[in-house]
């Protein structure tokens, strides 16, 4: 075969599919269409789960040079914003960068990783079989057939892949439409995050660059064209003039774009040897700014499935997984976003109950809540049923200070940079462990005022930074379910000790 992997679409979530599976030595090329990177903003937040993420493989810093972090977000634009310093976990704000700078940084970091990337070439059909998928790709040089193991559509709302593998996608059409522009202004507003909203419809504008601007509109009393037709510059200011007063001296337009709420998802997140990610399995309106996080969160949750099974450390189950976890969080973010999209009315009464939903956010509880669920930090999986209960079996592992067994201390992340298991075990308790390759083992005093901790003697962190499971009793006690859990969720790896 050409490669192990093939990953359709070199955007966000293709670029973090394939350093993943590098990281652990697959074989891994990306088939983009586009010749070159975007260079439009697009998406422009990584929201605090997508941070912590990034944190885990030792990219966050490069992602923080290039961003701005905001402590504030919002719920369908209200009044009173989301307080992500509420938040538990280190990176408590939202990051404010372009997608464009985005996709630089993984791509930078996915070439260091000796990723192949091919640019200028489209797909045209996608085949599997039983042990093998074969693209066939339209590039510069004629038509070519490239074959893997599998193939991860990463090609967006209207994937080629979703659509050769006919995986259905379903859900509802738009229904509601709005634009959006990467424009100058000479007369800006002086805020930094500003709203006008009111029964004329709504306008949010926030600086992308001194002296740009995004601009997006919703007018939901004017004509709405089709969502292919191109927004003109003159349509964007009569929205601003309409719903502001004034259209803030908007001219030079460089991005405009139409979009709507049509909300689908994906039946499968996987079939046979063919696997979704991103837009291409779920696409919703982008309220929140949730879709491109939602979308790198995937990829992290597949990338070391993957990787398991190909280098036969794992079976069937564990990639079978990824569908069972991630599709829920899919179907959770269309309903979020739905419910959203509901409160983008602008008749009196819609103004009236968006005015008391922005009361009920200046409670602590309720704006922690909700920021959470837009944050993904709410997310949990599954505990693994042939392992022992435990109230901490799934739970999402926030950068936890561990006091380590030398008396010094280390974040959590710091020990996932290559995208192993972590076993932690915690006393002086010493037990032999499988000879298994690929796990690496830390010993551990304690975790820093994290209560729900006080009991564990040790637990295996997965890759994507959830707990696998732990367990409470003595190691000794628990050695045949630990050695166990190790071979079920680790297969074949190395352990060495840190």
């Amino acid at each position: 075969m050409d490669f192990d992997v093939l990953i359709v679409g070199g955007g966000p979530v293709g670029l973090m599919t394939a350093s993943e599976l590098a990281l652990a030595g697959v074989r891994t090329c990306i088939i983009e269409r586009r010749h070159t990177p975007s260079h439009y903003s697009k998406a422009l937040t990584l929201h605090p789960r997508s941070i912590e993420i990034l944190e885990m493989r030792g990219l966050a810093e490069r992602f923080k040079e290039k961003g701005r972090p905001l402590s504030a977000g919002h719920f369908a634009g209200l009044n009173q914003s989301l307080d992500f310093s509420l938040l538990d976990t280190r990176a408590n704000y939202t990051l404010f960068i372009p997608q464009t700078e985005t996709e630089k940084v993984l791509e930078e970091h996915v070439q260091q990783l000796g990723v192949c990337i091919l640019r200028g070439h489209e797909v045209l059909a996608v085949r599997q079989c039983e042990e093998s998928a074969e693209l066939v790709v339209q590039g510069p040089d004629g038509l070519s057939f490239l074959t893997a193991s599998y193939i991860v559509g990463a090609d967006g709302a209207g994937s080629t892949v979703r659509k050769q593998a006919e995986i259905a996608f379903f859900g509802t059409d738009a229904s509601v439409t709005a634009k959006l522009g990467d424009v100058a202004l000479e007369n800006p507003p002086k805020s930094h995050f500003h709203k006008c909203i009111n029964q004329e419809g709504a306008v949010v504008i926030v600086p992308l660059s001194p002296g740009n601007y995004r601009v997006i509109s919703m007018a939901p009393h004017k004509p709405q064209p089709l969502l292919h037709e191109p927004v003109t510059l003159e349509e964007l200011k009569k929205d601003i003039t309409s719903i502001c007063g004034t259209d803030f001296g908007i001219n030079h337009p460089v991005w405009m774009s139409r979009f709507g709420n049509a909300s689908r998802l994906a039946e499968c997140y996987r079939s046979g040897r063919i696997l979704l990610a991103g837009d291409a399995a779920h696409i919703h309106f982008p309220a929140g700014g949730q879709g491109l996080n939602v979308g790198l969160q995937d990829a992290m949750n597949l990338g070391w499935k993957l990787a398991a099974v190909i280098n036969g450390r794992s079976s069937d189950w564990l990639l079978d997984t990824y569908h069972t976890e991630r599709h829920p969080v899919g179907a959770e973010l269309l309903r979020n976003t739905q419910i959203q999209t509901k409160l983008f009315d602008f008749t009196r009464e819609g103004l009236y109950l968006r005015d008391l939903l922005s009361s009920l956010l200046t409670f602590p509880d309720v704006n922690r809540y909700l920021a959470e669920q837009i944050a993904a930090l709410s997310v949990d999986y599954e505990a693994d049923e042939k392992m022992p209960e435990h109230h901490l079996n799934g739970k999402r592992l926030p950068d936890l200070e561990l006091t380590l067994a030398g008396g010094n201390t280390k974040h959590l992340y710091s020990f996932l940079h290559k995208g192993s298991f972590l076993y932690v075990a915690f006393g002086e308790e010493q037990i032999k462990l499988p000879d298994l390759p690929h796990v690496r083992i830390i010993r551990a005093k304690a975790i820093d005022n994290r209560p729900e901790w006080d009991d564990v003697k040790a637990a295996l962190i997965r890759p994507d930074g959830h707990v696998a499971w732990a367990v409470s009793r003595s190691q000794a006690e628990a050695e045949q379910w630990i050695a166990e859990g190790i071979r079920r969720w680790c297969g074949n790896v190395h352990i060495q000790s840190a």
